[in-house]
């Protein structure tokens, strides 16, 4: 904050507590040269105005209110740049990645430092008391965790905290998003492969735009056409029929049947065409789309952010989803 911004607020917090303050000595002052407990010569429906004073009990406690608004100013962050006498933060300040987050974590939790960020002891606090639990549950196998009803609802809450923004609360996915929750997997769906992509991450190889090699938006719908016959709907079959020849360039990641790219089983990114299933939209638009412009998706890689103790337990709940 800049010098002029700091005495700006500075002035303003510390006005309004003076402006109360005078304000407060003003009321309890007799301006109305009526003798307190005296009538001030007003009768409505029956009702006497009196010269009454402010209730003590108030006074007294808007008092309490304007000393202890001081106090909080001296103690704590909020006059400007003025940082309090408790070195209280609520978190790490002017953190522009994980390294520095996690070397200031570190500087701040050790025994003796005078400075108090709130969310980092919250944190080792947490970790103090709920780390014994996950390192339990993280000597045991996924599938075993997956039959565990309340392991599984540790996992849901982590993944609501983390993972629904991208995957839906539901983990039904959305639009460029997978859906979690059926046996449809880019990278499989083994508990070894749910736990690899949750810890690592995934950066697709990308599929490239394909207009220009495919001689322009005619090529992208015969292709189109013939990819949307794959999992049995309804096109156009000239379309269809001149789009066949030119998936062969598309073969070599999603195989000659369409049925995605496989190593020992294990699908390697390049999904599967003839179930029906889109990432990106399975509407002819959206598919023509995909082809002429390319996709190319990314999911980042959570170990250290939420370490491996959590991630198992995650995986065993995400696991679960598809066994249903």
């Amino acid at each position: 904050m800049s010098s002029f911004w700091s005495i700006w607020v500075s002035v303003l917090s510390l006005g309004t507590l003076v402006g109360c303050f005078f304000l407060l000595r003003m009321c309890l002052k007799n301006f109305a040269g009526v003798p307190e407990g005296e009538s001030m010569g007003h009768t409505f429906d029956g009702i006497e105005e009196l010269n009454n004073p402010l209730p003590k009990w108030w006074s007294t406690f808007f008092l309490v209110t304007i000393i202890w608004g001081f106090g909080y100013l001296l103690l704590y962050p909020g006059l400007g740049n003025w940082q309090g006498l408790l070195g209280w933060q609520s978190s790490n300040q002017g953190i522009l990645n994980l390294e520095e987050s996690k070397a200031k974590t570190a500087e701040y939790l050790k025994e003796g430092s005078n400075v108090l960020v709130q969310y980092d002891r919250e944190v080792h606090a947490a970790d103090l008391k709920y780390g014994p639990i996950f390192e339990a549950y993280a000597a045991r196998s996924i599938p075993d965790l997956a039959a565990d009803k309340e392991a599984l609802k540790v996992g849901q809450r982590l993944f609501l905290q983390n993972c629904s923004q991208c995957h839906g609360s539901d983990a039904g996915g959305t639009t460029g998003f997978p859906n979690l929750t059926d046996k449809d997997w880019l990278y499989g769906g083994s508990p070894e492969a749910i736990k690899a992509t949750l810890l690592h991450g995934r950066k697709a190889q990308g599929m490239m735009a394909w207009e220009t090699a495919l001689g322009g938006e005619k090529g992208v719908k015969e292709v189109a056409a013939y990819v949307m016959s794959l999992s049995g709907r309804e096109v156009d079959p000239e379309l269809a029929a001149a789009g066949k020849p030119q998936f062969q360039m598309c073969a070599a990641c999603h195989g000659p049947e369409g049925k995605g790219s496989l190593a020992m089983g294990i699908p390697l990114g390049a999904p599967n065409l003839t179930d029906d299933i889109w990432l990106y939209g399975g509407s002819k638009r959206a598919i023509e789309a995909s082809i002429a412009n390319g996709r190319a998706g990314v999911m980042p890689a959570w170990d250290a952010i939420l370490g491996e103790e959590k991630i198992h337990v995650i995986s065993a709940y995400v696991y679960s989803l598809s066994q249903d």
